[in-house]
């Protein structure tokens, strides 16, 4: 790394976490992959190194290192386990509601406990017939004096069933300002946890349905005001889901990497190590070239995000890059490991499994060539980085 990318706090994060993952995540990693259910214990040991805490200020108790040291605790923990790389990026989802959205109470009561590792957020805003199309949700949220009754189903909420704290977005009215978001507490009665089903990849790690049943919320959990639930949704799914999910990439993409050179180094052919190949060795400079691209995308877009300046398509961009990268390298892994990459005796399948998940989250590869379509055009709808940005300068003004 070089420039920006270089400085001592950033290596010294690095190092800590990646000295944590294999110390503490990789032997960790055969239980999870037969249990195929959240980790609970290693979920909450992750939450107490305080690195939920990255982007939230000192002032409540977080580290408030910004979004690339963000990015690089989330890429070296999944460099080993991408399912823990994943808990730590759902929980930053519910991280960023609470810092952009919440009241002054509201950030007094849970930043801190967030930030020590006592509360996992998650934020839940995808239902099962509207998918990514967040205006089509049908969940509500109706006023009943100093509460609100909350009814209706969520799904693929990251962290569903080690969750302290859910950021729950529902209808209060009709159209894009009759969306709402509310904080509830998953031991708050009427909400629910549907049964965790096994999944692909990203073993270890919970994203789930979530059930509120007449749950009665206190109108003192809600995040913002009536009508802000989409802005809650956008920012959170814009700015930090894009910006998280290639994070992840990167990591089990740098596995990918260091996995296929070390299987190459093993394995010999004609009495020279298989790298020695013309063909393998284009492959490996294939994966090479292509994770030094996503990296520069990756940070380059967090370091304008940290600096507050606009950079909706660059995070659009980097998780495109990375995703479609991850998964292509992935492939290649699997060509040059033959048959030997189809056990489990080895990780690459598990990386190719895992990197899967990150596809569909947060937008998929065509839904982010869609949106860079209408910046080249013209045609994009304003920035949800400079809205931001403008909102930490004028509350930093108050």
């Amino acid at each position: 790394m070089d420039g920006y990318f270089a400085s001592r706090l950033h290596q010294q994060l690095r190092e800590r976490v990646r000295d944590f993952a294999e110390c503490e995540v990789r032997p960790r990693i055969p239980a999870m992959e037969t249990a195929r259910t959240a980790h609970r214990e290693l979920s909450r040991l992750i939450a107490r190194q305080g690195w939920l805490g990255a982007t939230i200020p000192k002032g409540y108790g977080g580290m408030g290192v910004g979004h690339l040291a963000k990015t690089i605790i989330i890429e070296e923990l999944s460099r080993v386990s991408g399912s823990m790389g994943a808990m730590v990026q759902a929980s930053q989802l519910g991280v960023a509601k609470i810092v952009h959205f919440g009241s002054e109470e509201q950030k007094k009561t849970w930043l801190p406990l967030v930030a020590a590792g006592e509360c996992l957020p998650t934020i839940a805003v995808t239902e099962p017939e509207s998918g990514g199309h967040v205006l089509g949700m049908t969940a509500t949220a109706v006023r009943d004096g100093d509460d609100y009754v909350l009814n209706g189903r969520k799904v693929y909420v990251g962290n569903s069933h080690v969750g302290d704290l859910h950021g729950v977005v529902v209808r209060t009215g009709p159209g894009s300002e009759g969306l709402t978001a509310f904080l509830v507490e998953s031991r708050r009665p009427g909400c629910r946890t549907g049964e965790q089903k096994p999944a692909m990849g990203l073993h270890g790690f919970s994203f789930g349905e979530l059930h509120f049943e007449d749950c009665r919320v206190p109108a003192a959990n809600r995040l913002g005001e009536e009508g802000d639930g989409l802005a809650v949704a956008y920012s959170s799914s814009v700015l930090y889901g894009r910006a998280n999910l290639t994070a992840v990439a990167l990591g089990i993409h740098q596995a990918i990497l260091e996995e296929t050179t070390r299987f190459c180094a093993e394995r010999h052919r004609y009495g020279k190590p298989l790298h020695e190949l013309p063909s393998i060795k284009l492959k490996l400079g294939q994966l090479q070239s292509r994770l030094m691209t996503a990296r520069l995308a990756a940070y380059h877009a967090v370091h304008l995000l940290d600096r507050g300046l606009p950079c909706d398509a660059e995070l659009m961009n980097a998780k495109l890059v990375n995703v479609e990268s991850a998964l292509d390298s992935a492939r290649n892994a699997m060509e040059i490991h033959a048959a030997a990459g189809l056990f489990t005796e080895r990780p690459i399948e598990r990386y190719l499994r895992d990197a899967h998940h990150i596809f569909a989250p947060a937008g998929t590869s065509d839904v982010q060539l869609l949106r860079l379509a209408e910046v080249a055009l013209g045609q994009s709808k304003g920035q949800w980085s400079q809205r931001l940005a403008e909102l930490t300068r004028s509350e930093a003004l108050v």
